[in-house]
């Protein structure tokens, strides 16, 4: 199945024109299957709380079934089931999780979409895309300011993005490279289906699910025409100097030499949005002096020097040994916050574990902090952070026992008592 899709790839990839007709052929049994070997069996369940290990069991069948109602045209898309995940500020971001068979199919039409579209998508969008992640959007970001004449950021935030999505622009655009009536009409289902509250069907005209494999992919074709090439064929040849976009699914950083295209981009941009439903966030929108010569246009003026944020990381000017701008990007004190306080809640939920246990589950989630943080003037603020971690852990085991064991000078002679140290895992971008 794999040299089907491949060649429905090397047909976008030669000719990014091609609209394709007949794609449901794809959807066979074996390529179900196929993409469960590559799907996250972790997932939660959806509505009818069936789990991973369940759908497993029955694989061969469940598949079968699923397969003769698409060929039938049986099939019909269940709600999703309605979860709520905590943000900053005491908000909370709703996800809508599919049965497992739903997403299932969900991620098999993913798949065939991304084939269809990476050749299309443009090098500025780094979000939901083999071989591209969150870091080479951050290294991208850094070769505009240390390789190009920026000096002027336009950040931005994008309100309430996947409840936003316009659906009839949306099928609009994926006309565009799809005909084939049977993966429309399934795209078509999932965006109507609604989600499943307190037993009641909400539906929506508007919005793409959070949570469902195939929201990743609409997510960044609706962005790819509504900013990514607006960007690159309107907004750049109107601005005087240069201007770069760094985008990962909906968050996204402009780079200018000129204040004058800077503002007028925020011009554009808000009417650009306004036409395709999208709306800017203001408290979070604006734009910024930085780059190689802010440092001496603040000395000049008496002004201090601004950092942003993207993508967890915030972005400051700052000089090398040998006195030249270095971009420097430190872990956001809202992600070492969030951080430290999963910590403190989970060493709540377990004071009972044994001490190899904790010790084991501690250094698992550290390790992950840095694989994420560890880039290179990091070191110092993941040091900072691993020192919280432990004294949390040992305030953890002083509730278990008023005795001395919980003094640093007995905890640091026993092997058990041990985190891993920061590195730098990240040093070339």
């Amino acid at each position: 199945m794999k040299t089907q899709l491949n060649r429905v790839a090397t047909k976008a990839k030669l000719d990014t024109k091609t609209v394709f007709t007949s794609l449901a052929h794809l959807l066979t049994p074996a390529f179900l299957k196929e993409t469960w070997q590559m799907m996250n069996k972790r997932g939660a369940p959806g509505i009818d709380m069936e789990t991973t290990t369940v759908f497993a069991e029955q694989l061969e069948a469940r598949v079968q079934e699923l397969y003769e109602q698409l060929k039938t045209g049986r099939y019909k898309a269940p709600p999703v089931r309605r979860v709520e995940i905590p943000k900053d500020g005491g908000k909370k971001r709703i996800l809508g999780i599919p049965t497992v068979a739903d997403r299932l199919l969900q991620a098999s039409v993913a798949r065939i979409l991304s084939a269809i579209y990476e050749p299309v998508l443009l090098d500025c969008s780094w979000g939901y895309r083999r071989g591209r992640s969150a870091h080479g959007a951050i290294g991208a970001l850094r070769k505009h300011f240390i390789g190009g004449k920026v000096m002027q950021v336009f950040e931005a935030d994008i309100r309430a993005y996947f409840d936003r999505v316009n659906h009839e622009w949306l099928r609009k655009m994926l006309k565009q490279k799809v005909a084939d009536p049977v993966i429309l009409r399934l795209i078509d289902k999932w965006l109507r289906v609604g989600i499943m509250e307190n037993g009641i069907k909400i539906s929506k005209d508007d919005g793409v699910p959070q949570g469902g494999p195939v929201s990743c992919i609409l997510s960044n074709i609706y962005l790819h025409y509504v900013l990514d090439l607006w960007f690159e064929k309107r907004v750049k040849t109107a601005c005087k100097g240069e201007a770069y976009l760094v985008r990962y699914v909906d968050d996204f950083v402009a780079c200018f030499q000129y204040l004058e295209d800077a503002n007028n981009f925020g011009v554009w941009l808000k009417e650009r949005f306004r036409k395709f439903h999208l709306e800017l966030a203001e408290e979070k929108t604006r734009t910024i002096t930085f780059g190689r010569f802010a440092r001496e246009r603040a000395r000049k003026f008496g002004q201090s020097i601004d950092t942003f944020d993207f993508l967890g990381f915030t972005h400051v000017c700052g000089t090398d040994k040998q006195g030249k701008f270095a971009l420097i990007r430190l872990p956001r004190k809202k992600s070492c916050r969030k951080f430290l306080d999963r910590v403190k809640e989970w060493l709540k939920r377990h004071p009972h574990f044994d001490v190899w246990d904790q010790q084991r589950h501690l250094a698992s989630m550290l390790r992950g902090f840095y694989q994420y943080y560890g880039l290179t003037h990091s070191r110092r603020k993941l040091a900072l952070i691993h020192k919280y971690v432990e004294r949390y852990w040992r305030f953890a085991i002083g509730r278990k026992s008023q005795r001395a064991k919980s003094q640093w000078n007995y905890l640091r002679t026993k092997n058990w008592f041990e985190l891993p140290y920061p590195k730098v895992i990240h040093a070339n971008i």
